[in-house]
């Protein structure tokens, strides 16, 4: 579920996320200036697991990006870890759906679940580093 929508700064809600989530040496690399309308702990509880979903499968080392799409409402998180495969991209919005042996399969599971609620749009694809990309779109924001 979804509470009270207000206005949030996706650049400070990604800063407030990457101090809670364990990233090693991973680098965060914030490329918007956005104000969306969200849930602010529904939006957090998005941002942790897919910061933590790149940390858990691009390693330490990982870069991740977050910023604004240019031609659609919304945003994206990318990095340049091994990326998802295409033929795997639907499936891991589905409960239990894990590719390591740790795992829950529970994190994009919840992402998807997040999404749907506020109305958004989600999409895996590959980023420019040819890491994963998740992109959500549909995103109301207050500043444009």
């Amino acid at each position: 579920q979804v509470d009270a929508l207000d206005a949030v700064a996706l650049a400070d809600a990604v800063a407030d996320c990457w101090r809670t989530v364990e990233t090693g040496e991973a680098t965060l690399v914030t490329e918007t200036t956005g104000t969306l309308r969200a849930d602010p702990s529904r939006l957090k509880q998005l941002l942790e697991n897919l910061l933590r979903n790149a940390v858990e499968h691009g390693g330490d080392e990982v870069v991740i990006s977050v910023g604004d799409l240019a031609e659609r409402d919304g945003f994206y998180i990318a990095d340049d870890g091994p990326g998802i495969p295409t033929d795997e991209r639907d499936d891991v919005f589905e409960a239990g759906y894990s590719t390591t042996d740790d795992g829950t399969g529970f994190g994009l599971d919840i992402v998807q679940e997040i999404v749907d609620a506020h109305g958004w749009e989600v999409e895996v694809t590959e980023s420019e580093a040819g890491g994963a990309r998740v992109e959500i779109t549909d995103v109301a924001h207050t500043d444009r």
